[in-house]
């Protein structure tokens, strides 16, 4: 009966949304008095991300309103060694209402075996010739993804619910969940704010009769700290379906 859409499809789906690991609200924020992950040309941060099927990976990005400006961005280990060069080719555009039009340079590095706590950095090199560095603490650890969804995956409810829920995820302070319509070409119909409880309120009237839905959750330990950036790990769930059938 179910039009059954792969995990693949799922978490491909959410990444302009999620960025998530989600990338950075203050990428399209200003800077903070002291705070290294800021320079001239914008915004460095990276994430520690645990996504469903795949192994712990760094997410490093760079957000810029000069992106037609830059030629390259290494990025570096605490020690000064090179991490690596970003593809410039992966990005997403944000448009924010009350500032210039940015790109966010967003890539995803397999975490090395020899990754250590510390300052990490980008040099961001300009095709004047110019460079530019910014920095941000990592903290190589893991956040456990969230389990327990209410409605649970697959399940049948006889009616709207009036709240989604999860299993609290050790270590997370935030939570962010992404809904979409697997009626309407998986269009997503609902991005939450920064929650942070394990549960959700949902709008009245989202939820529909006869609908079918699926939803993921992202986690982060914190938000926008001057040392570990917009948050340090993230997770993303194992996106769960559910429909509404009032005729059960």
């Amino acid at each position: 009966m179910h039009n059954h859409t792969t995990l693949k499809t799922l978490l491909l789906a959410a990444l302009p949304a999620a960025g998530l690991c989600l990338w950075s609200s203050m990428a399209t924020a200003g800077p903070k008095p002291g705070d290294k992950h800021y320079n001239k040309i914008g915004f460095f941060d990276i994430h520690v991300c645990n996504w469903p099927n795949q192994p712990l990976f760094l997410m490093p990005l760079v957000s810029t309103a000069y992106y037609k400006d830059i030629e390259k961005v290494d990025v570096f280990y605490p020690d000064g060694r090179q991490l690596a060069e970003l593809d410039l080719s992966r990005f997403r555009t944000l448009e924010p209402k009350d500032g210039p039009k940015k790109q966010v340079f967003i890539n995803q590095l397999g975490l090395p075996d020899d990754a250590v706590e510390g300052w990490y950095s980008a040099r961001i090199k300009l095709k004047n010739g110019e460079t530019h560095t910014a920095s941000d603490y990592v903290v190589p650890s893991k956040l456990g993804r969230a389990g327990g969804q209410q409605p649970s995956h697959e399940e049948s409810v006889p009616f709207p619910p009036e709240k989604l829920s999860w299993d609290p995820v050790s270590g997370a302070g935030f939570y962010q969940v992404f809904i979409r319509d697997q009626w309407d070409d998986d269009k997503l119909i609902y991005t939450s704010k920064l929650l942070t409880k394990p549960e959700l309120q949902l709008p009245p009237g989202l939820i529909e009769d006869g609908g079918y839905y699926s939803w993921l959750i992202h986690a982060r330990d914190i938000n926008e700290d001057i040392k570990l950036g917009d948050f340090n790990s993230g997770s993303l769930s194992t996106p769960v379906t559910f429909s509404v059938d009032a005729s059960q």
